[in-house]
């Protein structure tokens, strides 16, 4: 069977999909193709984010697993290419095949026919696919600045890195729940600025070892491998006396290691924290406590309501599910803690699936 997306004859044409006069057919076989292929991405790469989609709703699981598994793929292709031009070139297939997506004329790329789903029942319910295009447009622009891996000038560029990647990843989710919420986009900048600065955190055991060397088929050793990289905010190891060369030398027994990774950590601590009082306020019907930085931003523009008018509880019940990002993130940070700070020593968490289940029964992350 054939699913013709297109619009029913003397109905106005559906909101920036269609743009071309070829229509474009996506077979149910594609979609339950690409389906899989996006569960199974996470499932074997991103083991949080298949809990967190097993928790969610069926009905939402589609979006959850197409954008999810697009961003997996821009953060693992700096390891996949092996120069910037090639890096430059691939980073340019996905903003194409985003652009050509929301025109009605996906790729044969399951990432992108799952997408094309997504965006296509959002319209026919009356969502608005462009607010995902535009965050999706400028996650491929971050992940493109910092596939060298260049260090951050401070902690500041870091939280502004987190912002454009993982609080732009929850806010596309958001769009496609259809959720224009100033109070709901406020709760996902602070949990994606946590989850940005755990990320960074969780990779300093690979990044800051060498890689091996580029083997033939035959195993001869044919290039260099990846050079190591710390990418701590340069003010933070300015501040506690590290250096990058005793860390690849020495690990976690660097001089200053430890406080370094204290500091960044407690950042993204602090920013759990706010978003669980802002939490916590916004269900007992009061004010957040404080205002949103980035209110009044593209994409950031909210309708004034009258007072009785609020909706933040409906939005805190059908965008719950996005907000779960913040649990992984602090379930790490409680380990880490454990660790004295010493990412290195890490190991994974048997009790996060427990945490996921109970922060959905309390609605609390």
């Amino acid at each position: 069977m054939y699913r013709a997306i297109r619009a029913r004859p003397g109905l106005p044409r559906p909101r920036d999909l269609l743009r071309s006069s070829r229509r474009c057919y996506v077979t149910d076989s594609d979609i339950e193709k690409a389906r899989q292929y996006c569960a199974a991405q996470l499932r074997q790469s991103d083991y949080d984010s298949h809990l967190i989609r097993n928790l969610l709703p069926k009905s939402r699981q589609d979006a959850y697993d197409a954008l999810r598994a697009f961003n997996l793929e821009l953060v693992r292709l700096p390891e996949l290419v092996s120069n910037p031009t090639i890096g430059q070139l691939r980073m340019q297939f996905w903003r194409d095949a985003v652009n050509n997506t929301f025109a009605g004329k996906p790729p044969k790329e399951p990432i992108m026919i799952l997408l094309y789903k997504v965006i296509s029942d959002l319209t026919e319910m009356g969502g608005t696919p462009s607010s995902i295009k535009f965050w999706l447009l400028r996650l491929i622009n971050t992940r493109e600045k910092y596939m060298d891996n260049r260090p951050f000038t401070s902690l500041a560029s870091l939280e502004e890195y987190a912002e454009n990647t993982y609080s732009t990843l929850m806010y596309s989710n958001l769009a496609a729940l259809a959720v224009h919420s100033m109070h709901m986009d406020h709760l996902a900048s602070h949990i994606g600025k946590a989850c940005g600065i755990v990320a960074v955190l969780r990779g300093i055991p690979i990044l800051a070892a060498p890689s091996p060397p580029v083997q033939s088929p035959g195993g001869a050793n044919v290039g260099s491998g990846r050079n190591p990289v710390l990418l701590l905010p340069l003010d933070v190891m300015a501040e506690t006396g590290l250096k990058e060369e005793d860390v690849y030398r020495q690990g976690p027994r660097a001089d200053g290691f430890q406080d370094a990774i204290f500091k960044v950590a407690t950042r993204a601590h602090d920013h759990l924290i706010t978003a669980r009082e802002m939490l916590k306020n916004l269900h007992a019907g009061e004010s957040p406590g404080h205002e949103y930085e980035h209110h009044g931003e593209e994409q950031h523009e909210y309708p004034t309501t009258a007072p009785g008018d609020d909706d933040t509880r409906l939005d805190l019940r059908r965008g719950f599910g996005v907000l779960l990002e913040g649990v992984p993130a602090g379930d790490y940070l409680t380990r880490l803690e454990a660790q004295n700070f010493d990412p290195f020593t890490v190991t994974s968490s048997w009790k996060l699936p427990w945490r996921l289940w109970k922060a959905v029964k309390t609605q609390q992350i």
